[in-house]
């Protein structure tokens, strides 16, 4: 578990359901990163990933709530998705974060993926991370920004052309 002056970021488990289907049933949400809203086949297929990833490499995306009455805020961390990108991409640890949208607008993305790079950085001496990011989720590029990611191209993946970004050593303060 990782705290955060506002946040409490925790490994995954089978009680997080509910609270990420809706999210995932949220069409603004649902946008970027996919298109449609997640079923609930998906949402349960996701989680036990999300779980199953934790016992594979030690880490993976972590579930976030508030500190202040644990109300779920989204999910992010850092993972490995096999999206079948390519050599400069597909072998780093992939960040990824998504909010339900009672927390969009609040800088929580930025602080929570922020701990969740510190805590890699530290405890799996990460030296590289990327992530791709929908071109016109303007929100997320700025999260990657202030987090020190910068973009080295494009991408074609699943019928879209998100925009790949890295982050090398320690990252920006954040």
């Amino acid at each position: 578990m990782i705290t955060t002056t506002r946040l409490v970021l925790s490994m995954p488990n089978l009680d997080d359901f509910e609270e990420s289907f809706v999210m995932g049933q949220d069409e603004g949400v649902a946008r970027y990163i996919g298109g449609t809203p997640t079923t609930r086949e998906d949402a349960w297929k996701k989680l036990l990933q999300k779980i199953g990833h934790w016992s594979a490499f030690g880490y993976g995306l972590f579930t976030v709530r508030t500190r202040d009455g644990a109300r779920f805020v989204g999910e992010v961390g850092l993972a490995h998705f096999a999206r079948d990108l390519g050599s400069q991409f597909d072998p780093f640890p992939e960040a990824a974060w998504v909010l339900a949208p009672e927390g969009h607008g609040r800088g929580y993305a930025t602080e929570a993926v922020g701990r969740a790079h510190d805590w890699m950085a530290r405890h799996h001496a990460m030296k590289r991370s990327v992530c791709i990011i929908h071109p016109e989720n303007a929100a997320s590029r700025h999260v990657a920004a202030k987090l020190g990611y910068v973009r080295f191209g494009e991408a074609d993946y699943r019928g879209a052309r998100p925009l790949m970004f890295e982050r090398s050593g320690a990252g920006a303060n954040v």
